[in-house]
C-alpha cells in the first residue's frame, strides 16, 4: 500500500537571534586573533541567514540574567559552561519542542486520534536524557502506553531520512500503522567563542527547532483529506569515497564540537551526481535532466552547499527557493531542517507552489560524509492555506519571549 506523509508541522523556541547582532557579539570576544575576527565576519555575513531561534533564553541583548551561564548580556561575554550544564538545559528545553511539534502534526489530521498512533520515532543529535523525548511525546499527547518507541541519536543533519525510511517500513509491514516522526535539535546549546574555523562556521549557521511528520498507509478518513500529502516512493543512502574527517560531531568538555570543513561543498559538488544515481535509477519514468524534476527539498547545510548543488544539477532559483527560505529564516537546525523545507514545498507557497502528481527529490548531508536521498510524489488535496514555513510557531511554554538576541549556535 502507498505510504504517505500526511502532514508536517514545526515548532521553534521564542528567542530570536539576528545574524548581524550575533556576528558583532562573536567578533567582540576576548582572545580572538585578527584572523579569527576576519573569519567571523566572513562566515556570518556570507551565511545567507537573517534570523535564527534558540532555546537559550540568555542569548539576548535586551535583558541581563542575575547569574548568567551561557551569555552575560551586561558585559557581552560568551561563557563556557560544561557539557553537563549544556545537556541539563537540553533535558529541560527539548521536550516542549518535541511535544509541540508532534501535537500540531496530530491535530492537523482530524481523522486521527492519539489512540491511532502506533509508533513514535524521535531524532536528535544535540543532547541526551532518558526517559527521553519519545517517552515525553507519548505521555504528553495521551498516546497508548503500548506505543512502540524508537530514538535515533547522534546521526547529524541527515537523520530525518532514516527516521522516515523506518516509518515507511513499519507502515508497509503493518498497513494500519500510524507513525509519528519528530526531529528536534538545540544546536545553540553548544555555542562557544573560538578562533577555530569549524567552530566559527558552526556558530554562524546552527539554530534550534523541531519538526514532526505523520506517516501512514491508511487512506484519509472523514475530514482527513483536507491537505496535500507526500507519497514516499524511494529512499537511498550513500557514503562518499572521501570526507570522513570533513564533517563530524564530537563530544568535548565544554559542549559538542562541530567539524565542518571548508572542503565539504567541494566534496558534495564532486559526488552529488553519483549519490543521486541509485535513487533516481529506481524510477525509469523520471526525466533525464535533473531540472525537469519540479521540486527539490535540499537540506540547507549552508549557502555554499546550496550553491554547489544548484550549479552541479543545473537547477533554477525557484527549485532552490524552499531551502534558501528556510536557511534565511531559521538557519541550519540539523536533522529538523529538511522537514522544514519539505513543509515549505507541501504548503505550496509563492511561485514554487506544487501541483498534484509532481515529483519531489530531497536530500541531506551529514557525518561520514553521508548523503541521504528520497524521492516523493505530491498527492492531491486542496491547498492548506498556511503559507510557507514561516508560520512555524514558537513554543512559548519553554520560557518568556525575549527580544532579539545576540547569538547562534
Amino acid at each position: 500500500m502507498p505510504v504517505t506523509i500526511r502532514t508536517i508541522k514545526t515548532a521553534v523556541p521564542p528567542t530570536i537571534l539576528h545574524q548581524e547582532q550575533a556576528r558583532d557579539v562573536f567578533a567582540a570576544q576576548p582572545g580572538l586573533t585578527r584572523l579569527g575576527q576576519r573569519l567571523i565576519a566572513t562566515s556570518f555575513d556570507s551565511a545567507a541567514i537573517s534570523t535564527r531561534r534558540t532555546a537559550v533564553a540568555e542569548l539576548t541583548l535586551d535583558r541581563s540574567s542575575e547569574n548568567p551561564v551561557f551569555f552575560d548580556a551586561a558585559t557581552r561575554l560568551l561563557l563556557s559552561p560544561s557539557t553537563r550544564v549544556r545537556n541539563e538545559l537540553f533535558a529541560r528545553e527539548a521536550g516542549p519542542l518535541f511535544v509541540e511539534a508532534a501535537r500540531r502534526a496530530l491535530e492537523a489530521c482530524p481523522d486521527l486520534s492519539p489512540e491511532d498512533i502506533t509508533h513514535v520515532v524521535t531524532v536528535s543529535c544535540t543532547g541526551f536524557y532518558n526517559p527521553g523525548p519519545d517517552y515525553q511525546v507519548v505521555r504528553a499527547l495521551g498516546l497508548n502506553p503500548q506505543t512502540r518507541r524508537y530514538h535515533l541519536g547522534f546521526m547529524g543533519c541527515y537523520a530525518a531520512f532514516p527516521a522516515l525510511r523506518a516509518a515507511k517500513s513499519f507502515c508497509e509491514a503493518e498497513p494500519d500503522a500510524v507513525v509519528l516522526v519528530v526531529c528536534g535539535e538545540l544546536c545553540s546549546l553548544h555555542v562557544r567563542s573560538s578562533n577555530n574555523p569549524d567552530t566559527i562556521m558552526g556558530s554562524a549557521l546552527f539554530a534550534d527547532g523541531a519538526a514532526a511528520a505523520v506517516v501512514t498507509a491508511r487512506p484519509p478518513g472523514d475530514g482527513g483529506g483536507v491537505a496535500p500529502q507526500l507519497l514516499l516512493d524511494f529512499f537511498e543512502t550513500t557514503l562518499t569515497p572521501v570526507g570522513e574527517e570533513s564533517m563530524a560531531w564530537n563530544i568535548g568538555d565544554e559542549g559538542f564540537e562541530m567539524v565542518l570543513g571548508t572542503y565539504v561543498p567541494h566534496i558534495i559538488d564532486d559526488h552529488i551526481v553519483g549519490a543521486l544515481e541509485p535513487l533516481l535509477d529506481q524510477d525509469p519514468t523520471l526525466p533525464d535532466a535533473y531540472s525537469e524534476i519540479p521540486h527539490w527539498g535540499i537540506h540547507p547545510g549552508g549557502r555554499a552547499i546550496l550553491d554547489r548543488v544548484q550549479h552541479r544539477l543545473e537547477l533554477d532559483d525557484a527549485q532552490l527557493a524552499p531551502a534558501r527560505r528556510v536557511l534565511r529564516d531559521y538557519g541550519n537546525m540539523s536533522s529538523a531542517t529538511v522537514l522544514f523545507v519539505l513543509k515549505d514545498i507541501l504548503d505550496g507557497s509563492g511561485p514554487t507552489a506544487a501541483a498534484a502528481g509532481e515529483r519531489v527529490c530531497s536530500m541531506a548531508f551529514g557525518p561520514g560524509l553521508t548523503v541521504e536521498t528520497a524521492l516523493m510524489t505530491l498527492l492531491p488535496g486542496p491547498a492548506s492555506g498556511s503559507g510557507s514555513v514561516t508560520g512555524a510557531g514558537p513554543v512559548t511554554g519553554a520560557g518568556p519571549v525575549p527580544g532579539p538576541g545576540p547569538e547562534d549556535r
